[in-house]
């Protein structure tokens, strides 16, 4: 790229990025396409530990940069660490002290926010002070309120600096480190930009502190297919490290906001990547079908737990945007209720999607450790094809559906490039050609298991017997193996009987989608 190329203006260089997908509410309130830049600068960033002093050229120059981007026409929020680090040096303290950190943040937050006055307002900018807990933004009505407070911050010119509200918030509603705070308001916010300011270039294959041979990483494309060594911890002042970062990029990717690991030394970067100038750190590209809505708001939910998952069940809830019931779950992690936020792993152990729960953890290490009677269906084994247990089986109870599909946020593309349903494909256009006669071709498989499962639908609509809970013959001997606990959001509960009907329908959606599956390779 030449050095022409890159001068060309940020608003010049982000009208592609800001065109390709839909403006989104906060732009559309303010009724602009001009980009939103959220901007996380770390306490290792604006603290020298070596002085236990703010960094105050470092702040300067984030603040200029701001400047700049604001003359562009776009819009600004400054998410910021350093209270506590701000409140030691204020105290003449050597290093915080864990008892004592709420109260160091309600000293050093005053002292922080009167930096950034001085510098913005030295700059002919005005910022705000917003304060954020976790249970904040997984409140819905609280979300939405936050959300329209950046709107109308942002639509008086202001410059919203975050920062976790430290003094209130308890341990298990904390964000943790301002990464994740970051990626959450930038999925508030619909933003375009997130930039995350660190102390190192940008991502390396390994830690370039103790391996002299690693290589750094300009451009991630999935974020779910990176291989990168996240062993760097956070400092003593911060909180973060580099397999946060990662966390966060996972959140603001699937939000569709383009994220950037940069160093904090020259934060004057920001303007220039944002121009398109590369090499400046590691740019992470958002998903294709970024989402919306209440899915969105979803990645703003609190996580209580983990679960994970077959190999089948990842294609199933990955792929096919398929629910997951409990036959997929072969691990559980946490003590989550109905409604609360659960991180579903794949086999690896890389999380790719995450999910409100329909029943609590107590209920489905039940059903994982009962090890209950499977039921198999001759169909799953026909014509050879190879048994999958997330698909082809009826295990007692392992129906119960775990995740119901509209409360299921991917954070890593299908890896079979389907379309996401927030977003689906455009439809083909219709042709005005006669079709032609479709060939006739000899039944596979996948025919065959369709015509079973229309069977199978038939005969399930004949009465029951043998089982007092719908369950067809009776094989499950009671256990419940067609009955599907449905929650509600303030922790009732209530059974309701699915007969075999319904799981011949479960089995007849299966045979389809394996019908389509062998259509679209064919």
């Amino acid at each position: 790229m030449t050095i022409e190329a890159c001068q060309v203006p940020v608003a010049e260089a982000c009208i592609e990025a800001s065109t390709a997908r839909p403006r989104g509410y906060v732009k559309d309130v303010l009724g602009t396409d001009s980009s939103i830049f959220v901007i996380k600068v770390g306490t290792s960033s604006l603290v020298r530990p070596e002085h236990h002093t703010l960094n105050l050229s470092n702040l300067a120059r984030l603040c200029e940069a701001v400047k700049e981007l604001r003359a562009e026409g776009h819009h600004v929020i400054i998410v910021t660490s350093g209270a506590v680090g701000i409140g030691c040096q204020h105290l003449g303290l050597a290093a915080p002290e864990r008892q004592k950190k709420r109260a160091l943040a309600a000293i050093g937050q005053v002292q922080l926010i009167r930096y950034y006055e001085n510098f913005l307002g030295a700059l002919g900018l005005t910022c705000a002070q917003v304060l954020l807990t976790l249970d904040n933004l997984a409140n819905r009505s609280q979300y939405l309120n936050a959300r329209n407070t950046f709107t109308e911050l942002l639509a008086y010119g202001v410059i919203p600096v975050v920062n976790e509200n430290d003094t209130v918030a308890v341990q298990e509603l904390r964000f943790g480190d301002n990464d994740t705070l970051s990626a959450q308001v930038a999925a508030l916010v619909q933003a375009d930009w997130l930039f995350l300011l660190t102390d190192v270039d940008c991502l390396y294959t390994a830690n370039p502190k103790d391996d002299p041979t690693a290589t750094p990483i300009y451009e991630v494309e999935d974020i779910s297919h990176l291989h990168a060594d996240t062993s760097t911890r956070g400092t003593q002042w911060g909180t973060g490290g580099m397999a946060t970062k990662l966390t966060a990029g996972r959140i603001a990717t699937a939000a569709g906001c383009t994220m950037v690991i940069c160093n904090s030394n020259t934060p004057e970067n920001i303007v220039r990547i944002a121009r398109g100038e590369p090499r400046l750190g590691t740019k992470f590209f958002p998903l294709p079908h970024c989402l919306k809505g209440r899915k969105r708001w979803i990645l703003s939910v609190p996580v209580r737990g983990k679960l994970w998952l077959s190999a089948a069940a990842v294609r199933a809830v990955r792929d096919r945007r398929r629910p997951l019931v409990a036959s997929g779950v072969e691990q559980l992690e946490g003590d989550f209720h109905v409604q609360e936020c659960v991180s579903l792993l794949d086999p690896s152990g890389c999380e790719f999607a995450r999910g409100l729960a329909s029943m609590a953890a107590p209920e489905l290490g039940a059903l994982l450790g009962g090890a209950p009677e499977t039921h198999h269906h001759p169909e799953a084994h026909a014509a050879g094809s190879p048994h999958d247990p997330h698909e082809d089986c009826l295990p007692c109870a392992s129906l119960e559906i775990v995740i119901q599909r509209g409360n299921l946020v991917p954070l890593a593309a299908s890896e079979d490039g389907a379309a996401s349903e927030e977003q689906p494909a455009a439809a083909p256009a219709e042709s005005k050609m006669t079709a032609a006669p479709a060939p006739s071709v000899k039944a596979s498989a996948s025919d065959q298991d369709l015509v079973k499962a229309v069977a199978a639908l038939k005969v399930s609509a004949a009465p029951h017997s043998g089982s007092s809970n719908g369950c067809r013959g009776g094989g499950c001997g009671g256990q419940g193996c067609c009955r599907v606990q449905s929650k509600s959001a303030t922790h009732g509960s209530a059974y309701s009987s699915v007969s075999a009907k319904d799981a011949a329908l479960h089995h007849l959606g299966n045979a389809v989608g394996g019908r389509m599956a062998a259509s679209a390779t064919a």
